[in-house]
């Protein structure tokens, strides 16, 4: 048997699942998950490994009509991803009709003709057996598809499947990456993504993407089995770092507690974490200000 390795993205509509079918194939949290759309910025990889190949997913920001510079570089990750990847799936959600968006983004697929295209038809769960019939016909119009693959990443239906399906489409390689490496993350830029998934939860309208986290250090101390983590979560207004703070630091205080919970099974201890919020305004319009938050 032929052994097979490399490169996978998956593109949709913001908040189709794409991060949350990264991490369920992967078997390890390497991506943040919000309902949130536009919750993933940057192109995180994280590394399946098979017998018989070696699938690397590059999770990508959501395709979207950009309003601020942020969004214009989260398009060319994007882009530039789509230009260098083996395979391109395209989740489409099987509880929601196919619209505009998806139409547009099956468009745009036409100007990467390397890279093969699969279907995935994701929350199958969610929908009932006629209307994931209905969505597979819907889907199998749009064009020629290299396979369709029906799944769920919370009900883990038909993940094994599609691992099988991307790696048989992906060329003959040796291994890319060795077998205990999960994403090429580092650890810092791990801290600063579950800082900023904790922060996303409860919050509405723009605020979320207002929100841009900083890791300033990570110390170790191995004598009381405790991390200590300080980081600067960034808004764009004095409003919104009133939000985030809270009355008398009640919401920070939960920020850092469901931070905390993810941290800890991370860094393997105890963790004391010191959230700094800070206003960078205008920050997502600011190409320095951009540069310095790592975008």
């Amino acid at each position: 048997m032929s052994y097979r390795a490399g490169f996978a993205t998956f593109v949709g509509r913001p908040n189709v699942g794409k991060s949350t079918l990264t991490n369920a194939l992967v078997g390890e949290k390497v991506a943040i998950t919000s309902s949130k759309p536009q919750t993933t910025r940057r192109a995180i990889r994280g590394i399946v490994h098979r017998p018989d190949g070696q699938l690397v997913i590059v999770d990508t920001p959501g395709m979207h009509r950009p309003r601020t510079l942020l969004g214009e570089r989260l398009n060319s990750v994007v882009q530039e991803t789509l230009g260098e990847v083996d395979v391109i799936g395209f989740c489409l959600p099987a509880n929601e009709r196919l619209g505009p968006g998806d139409r547009f983004i099956n468009e745009q697929l036409d100007a990467y003709p390397r890279a093969k295209k699969v279907a995935i038809v994701t929350k199958v769960d969610a929908a009932s057996r006629p209307a994931v019939v209905e969505q597979l016909a819907a889907i199998g119009a749009l064009r020629e598809w290299d396979s369709v693959v029906p799944v769920s990443a919370a009900g883990g239906i038909q993940l094994d499947v599609l691992v099988r399906e991307l790696i048989a489409l992906l060329p003959e390689s040796e291994k890319l990456y060795p077998d205990e490496t999960v994403t090429e993350e580092t650890l810092e830029a791990r801290i600063g993504e579950l800082v900023r998934e904790a922060a996303l939860e409860g919050v509405s309208d723009e605020l979320p993407h207002s929100i841009a986290v900083t890791v300033d250090d990570v110390v170790e101390r191995e004598d009381r089995e405790l991390a200590e983590v300080y980081v600067n979560l960034f808004v764009e207004r004095d409003s919104q770092k009133g939000i985030i703070i809270g009355h008398r630091g009640s919401r920070l205080a939960e920020v850092g507690a469901r931070a905390r919970a993810q941290l800890e099974p991370l860094l393997g201890k105890r963790v004391y974490l010191s959230i700094r919020v800070k206003v960078a305004k205008d920050w997502q319009r600011d190409a320095k200000q951009l540069g310095r938050l790592g975008f």
